[in-house]
């Protein structure tokens, strides 16, 4: 084993370990993989070694950093799975406006850093999601409107390709994957280890905006809807929301508004004046420090979920029949399921001021996100859980265009065009050309443009399939965990 294992290095953990079924999960864990190996990279030459070990092994790669990817991509059966969470160091050039961050580090790690020093960041809202995996597959956060997208900010990234050589790309070097890699996912075109992104300007405080509504019924909702888009339609661009209708186990049919102002307290009150004057609003709208902001928002997350979920993007006004469908479409959650909900993400502003073709990001006009979810606890509840998701999909494609690629769904019919539009052809011959082997390859990842080449199939003869599902942490398994260190 240790002569097969042989040129990889950092901390490998294999199938037998009594860790690996706690190393293996991702944050959605109705989603199970099986890897053939993990390993945990501390340099980023353990990060090109490990892509030059699974070139010679023809062993298909999975790259994890906060491994929330939603359909589990970041993770597979049968694969080599770079885990880049140990690369987390952060630093500050203030006299060039800069902050140089490595590929592990999450949207934790970034505010912690960054609201150190008093500045804000355009990341997300959930704590331990991977900022590289998050902005270069766009990156909504709730700064987006007002700073933009995550992979708006950034000015250059160092990234291990196909042949474990290390690369820059930025808009002098290297342009065509620069464009790319801002929208279109760093795990399309080889491993991201290092990004550098343009520094907000320093902000003292921040407006918390938390608004529920309680014990509310389906015509509530849809006056919510409607308000919802009617107010998006003129919003302030310092205010950036996420509002949402659900239906759950713990509080029936219900709403909330969360969001960030970059302004005070009572002009935030004025801009969100029909919001608050809604029945059952309950609401908190204070200013806090842009840390104490997004550790709120961030606190109702948990570490694990159950969860399918599918998104779409909004590019028009929905009519009264179009918000009634809407609604309904929750009205009735899955057998099992615990909470049933449609998320809208609000767009525009600074996402907007960019043009369509200036990254690989090509939903810059629509107004906003939707995402539809389910979750569950018990596994039983599965399969009913996605079909509630596959069952009312058609209608949210219907009346919308095109999907969110950091909100994946597996399900999706010409998924290119889906989360690429117009940008699925330059997108296939640039992979061509930094990929041409399809070394990186995952299931909905881009495929070079010559058509001929196939994703890398390994079929171990140590374990299979079935080896890895019947791994139990309390049998008498030997344990293999090595430590090389070059």
């Amino acid at each position: 084993m240790a002569e097969f294992l042989d040129g990889l290095t950092g901390e490998i953990v294999l199938p037998f370990d009594l860790s690996y079924d706690e190393l293996r999960q991702g944050y959605n864990s109705a989603v199970q993989k099986y890897p053939f190996v993990i390993v945990y990279c501390f340099m980023i030459c353990d990060v090109s070694n490990a892509v030059k070990w699974a070139m010679r092994h023809s062993m298909p790669i999975r790259i994890r950093s906060g491994g929330h990817n939603y359909e589990g991509y970041s993770n597979g059966n049968c694969t080599l799975v770079i885990d880049l969470s140990y690369l987390r160091s952060i630093k500050i050039d203030e006299c060039k406006e800069l902050i140089y961050i490595e590929c592990g580090a999450t949207n934790k790690d970034v505010y912690e850093f960054v609201s150190s020093k008093g500045y804000p960041f355009p990341g997300g809202t959930c704590p331990t999601v991977g900022v590289s995996g998050y902005s270069l597959g766009g990156g909504w956060g709730l700064s987006c409107r007002y700073l933009g997208l995550g992979c708006d900010s950034l000015v250059e990234i160092e990234l291990v390709d196909f042949e474990g050589e290390i690369i820059k790309a930025n808009n002098n070097c290297n342009t065509d994957l620069f464009w790319a890699i801002r929208g279109a996912g760093g795990s399309n075109f080889g491993v991201v280890v290092n990004m550098t992104f343009k520094l907000p300007e320093p902000v003292d405080k921040v407006t918390l905006i938390e608004i529920d509504y309680l014990n509310v019924d389906s015509e509530e909702q849809e006056k919510f809807i409607a308000l919802w888009q009617a107010w998006l339609n003129n919003a302030d661009n310092r205010m950036t929301l996420i509002s949402r209708i659900y239906n759950s186990e713990a509080d029936g049919l219900a709403m909330l508004v969360r969001g960030i102002f970059y302004g005070r307290p009572a002009e935030a009150k004025i801009i969100l004046e029909n919001f608050l004057m809604l029945d059952n609003a309950v609401y908190s709208i204070e200013e806090v420090t842009f840390l104490e902001a997004v550790e709120i928002i961030g606190s109702s997350y948990p570490e694990h979920e159950k969860f399918k979920s599918a998104s779409r993007f909004v590019l028009k006004l929905f009519n009264n029949t179009e918000i009634k469908n809407i609604v309904n479409l929750i009205e009735e959650r899955a057998d099992g399921s615990v909470y049933a909900g449609l998320s809208m993400y609000a767009l525009g502003g600074k996402v907007s001021d960019i043009g369509i073709d200036d990254t690989a990001f090509y939903y810059r006009n629509a107004k906003y996100i939707v995402w539809l979810e389910t979750v569950w606890e018990e596994n039983l509840y599965s399969e009913a859980n996605k079909d509630w998701i596959k069952n009312r999909f058609p209608y949210l494609k219907s009346i919308t265009t095109g999907s969110y690629i950091n909100f994946p769904y597996m399900e999706l019919d010409n998924y290119l065009k889906e989360y690429f539009g117009c940008h699925k052809e330059k997108l296939k011959c640039i992979k061509e050309k930094y990929d041409p082997l399809n070394i990186f390859s995952f299931p909905q990842g881009i495929e070079p443009s010559n058509n001929e080449c196939k994703p890398i199939l390994y079929k171990p003869t140590l374990f299979n399939k079935e080896d890895f599902r019947n791994i139990d942490n309390n049998t008498n398994h030997r344990k293999f965990r090595y430590v090389f260190k070059k």
